[in-house]
């Protein structure tokens, strides 16, 4: 369907839905509508098109009696969230609050599932409830689960805890699974309040203490794609393996310029690249970024695939890339020593680190050396004397860099910008896909540097296409809700702090001022966190709404093209713009397209940090279970009414439950969000220090137990938080 037509078929749409929300209009059949709408015969299947549409929209509804009929007052579209008790909760866009759905109300909805729900009366004090009135759109196709198998027939238990019951497997649909295997199900029937559901297993991933297994389980779980077609394996024959001098022509040659770029030692895809020097009273910063839009042709088999993923997805023990690695790792990756295609950002910094002048251009790079976070930062901050010898001749430009970074971060530290620095896990892994150590990974100043020329970059694009009025997708980070700013406030009074804000005034310099505050104290990591979870999540928009965390106005991704399809997104927009090419045909394409585009970017953009989520937890208790009975010095981490969180020296977490808490009977104090002793009045707030053993670990749940270790218990500290090493 071209414009054109879309545009004809979304009026069509409009008559019909207002046509429907009529007060005179009766509910009719199909047949009933096209007699009192006179459509022709020619064009009735487009007519039903266009019902089906509004029905799985949720904008009209069809009677069991197949009666076409407005929404009611108190009606609204979700998605279902299970609850393995039965009942489940409906989360509708825009609204705070979840609905509340009873067992009995459910309708059949799974975990997933797009739903219509009717809201009931609410009774004061309690919780929204609502009823499922109709399934619009099943959410979930696939079931990944552990097989346990019968005589005649098995059951998949579904890994996701969300699911309600287990999935009936006939022997034919078993596919010679063994009990104990991981498979995937693929959902035949969804049951009833009579039968189970039902599926039939399509791949068996392994046994479930093979580690392998657990790792493709997730990925098969939230259906990420691995292999690419085979349409987009042969659309690589034409890719080159090497830049051309006709690609080169007609862009700025920047080769003769000193370039590095600053990656972790592990990275292969490497996307920036970074140039600087002084000229006229200007810091002259190139951020380069790898032109893949020259070879990802929009709506290409490569294009289409890009889109479908969204994001490379970086797991413990590999990454899913977004590309394939001919391009991810080869013509794209702004490899040392060989020429490469970008769209640079060429910005004037003045004395002061402000951004004075740009230029956004075409350009050819040539890398002279590939650095490494740990090189750099032996440089700048540690003065090594052989790193300092080994890139003699960069050393100027990388302590200018400094200088710079320096500057820029300042001024966005001025004014507001919120600087989160907590501690994340760095796993290693052995051959064999088993966990061999956990620590935390070290984020030195190279890190900051990069992070920084990147954010100017991002800010600096995202201005300059804004104020030029054309469609164009940004990244939006919303100001938090001020009831979960006012528990933050309630939580961190327990350390003696106050938290300046009301409910009118949120801005983010009082996050600022908390984060200094904290800074080298025991809880820092865990005040930090908090922090995190009381902002909302950012995400990809149409609308240049602001980026609260960033406190600025203007934000996009620009400078991860191989990894993220938002950058290639604004890639192809600002070239068509380079060139001219941008008229207003492209643009009404780019305004039909980029709502879709964006919404879509940022759900392939939770879901792969979903999977990153589970993998690490999943290789945290695979870590843990071989240290049961052990004995780890830790900080408690967060309390609810079961018990409490404990977070250990190398980023694990595990829960004491409240019946393990032996010396005491323990109750959840709100009021100072805290387990106190009933008896002795003893407590346990976060931060606490607390010691404890590991007592179990659950592959299924992903949960590590503790107990705590009481005075004059026998004990071997296997290991204890310092806090000199950090800044």
């Amino acid at each position: 369907m071209d414009n054109k037509d879309l545009e004809l078929y979304n009026r069509r749409k409009q008559t019909v839905y207002e046509f429907i929300c009529d007060d005179d209009y009766p509910p009719m059949k199909f047949k009933e509508m096209c007699t009192f709408l006179q459509v022709p015969g020619d064009e009735r299947q487009t007519f039903l098109d266009i019902l089906n549409d509004l029905t799985e929209e949720g904008l009209i509804i069809r009677s069991a009696k197949g009666r076409y009929q407005k929404v009611g007052e108190g009606t609204y579209k979700g998605t279902f969230i299970g609850n393995q008790r039965g009942f489940g909760f409906v989360r509708v866009e825009g609204m705070k609050e979840d609905f509340f759905v009873p067992e009995k109300n459910t309708m059949g909805a799974f975990h997933g599932d797009t739903v219509l729900i009717r809201a009931e009366d609410r009774p004061k004090g309690m919780k929204q409830e609502a009823s499922v009135i109709k399934v619009l759109e099943r959410g979930l196709k696939k079931v990944v689960g552990v097989y346990q198998k019968n005589k005649n027939f098995g059951f998949v238990i579904p890994d996701n805890l969300k699911i309600d019951g287990d999935i009936f497997i006939s022997k034919a649909n078993s596919m010679g699974a063994m009990a104990g295997h991981k498979v995937v199900a693929e959902i035949i029937s969804y049951g009833d309040k009579v039968k189970s559901p039902e599926g039939k297993i399509i791949e068996i991933l392994g046994h479930i203490n093979d580690p392998e297994s657990d790792v493709l389980s997730v990925v098969r779980a939230l259906d990420i794609p691995v292999d690419f077609s085979d349409e987009v394996m042969d659309s690589l024959s034409q890719i080159p393996d090497f830049v051309s001098a006709s690609e080169m022509a007609g862009r700025t040659d920047l080769r003769h310029l000193q370039t590095v770029t600053i990656d972790g030692e592990d990275a292969k895809d490497l996307d920036d690249a970074i140039t600087l020097y002084e000229a006229d009273g200007m810091y002259k910063l190139g951020v380069h970024i790898a032109d893949v839009t020259h070879y990802v042709k929009e709506n290409s088999p490569l294009d289409k695939e890009a889109l479908n993923r969204g994001t490379s997805c970086y797991l413990v023990d590999r990454v899913i890339p977004m590309l394939p690695h001919k391009l991810s790792n080869g013509i794209c990756s702004l490899n040392e020593g060989q020429d490469r295609l970008a769209l640079s950002c060429l910005m004037d910094i003045d004395q002061k680190g402000h951004i004075v002048g740009h230029k956004i251009c075409e350009t050819v790079i040539n890398v002279d050396r590939r650095m490494s976070y740990t090189s750099v930062s032996a440089i700048v901050e540690d003065h090594d004397p052989g790193e300092t010898r080994k890139y003699e001749e960069l050393v100027p430009m990388f302590e200018m860099m400094l200088h710079v970074s320096d500057l820029l971060r300042a001024n966005r530290r001025k004014r507001g910008s919120i600087d989160f620095d907590f501690d994340e896990s760095k796993i290693k892994i052995d051959s064999d896909g088993k966990v061999v150590s956990i620590g935390v990974y070290e984020r030195r100043r190279s890190n900051e540097i990069i992070e920084d020329f990147m954010l100017a970059a991002n800010e600096t694009i995202a201005e300059d296409y804004f104020w030029q009025d054309i469609p164009f997708e940004y990244r939006v980070h919303e100001t938090p809700d001020a009831d979960r700013v006012e528990q933050l406030a309630l939580l961190i009074s327990n350390f003696g702090m106050y938290f300046k804000a009301s409910k009118e005034n949120i801005h983010p310099k009082e996050f600022q001022k908390l984060l200094d505050r904290i800074k080298g104290e025991p809880y820092e990591n865990l005040v930090s966190r908090m922090a995190l979870r009381t902002m909302k999540q950012a995400k990809y928009s149409t609308e240049c709404t602001g980026h609260f965390g960033l406190s600025c106005k203007y934000y996009c991704h620009f400078t991860s093209p191989i990894r993220r399809y938002p950058d290639l997104q604004i890639h192809r927009i600002i070239k068509e713009n380079i060139h001219g090419r941008l008229d207003s045909r492209r643009i009404e394409h780019y305004s039909m397209i980029l709502d879709r585009v964006a919404d879509d970017n940022s759900r392939k953009e939770r879901r792969a940090e979903e999977a990153e989520r589970d993998v690490e937890k999943l290789k945290k208790v695979e870590y843990m279970s071989a240290h049961i009975g052990e004995v780890y010095d830790g900080f408690v981490s967060g309390v609810t009414n079961r018990g409490m969180f404990v977070e250990l020296p190398n980023t694990v977490e595990g829960f004491v439950n409240v019946a393990d808490m032996r010396d005491d009977y323990y109750y959840f104090s709100q009021e100072d969000y805290a387990m106190i002793g009933e008896d002795t009045g003893k407590q346990y707030a976060i931060g606490d220090p607390i010691q404890i053993k590991v007592k179990n670990t659950d592959k299924m749940t992903k949960s590590i137990d503790f107990s705590i270790v009481y005075k004059g218990e026998d004990t071997f500290v296997k290991g204890k938080r310092k806090h000199s090493h950090r800044k």
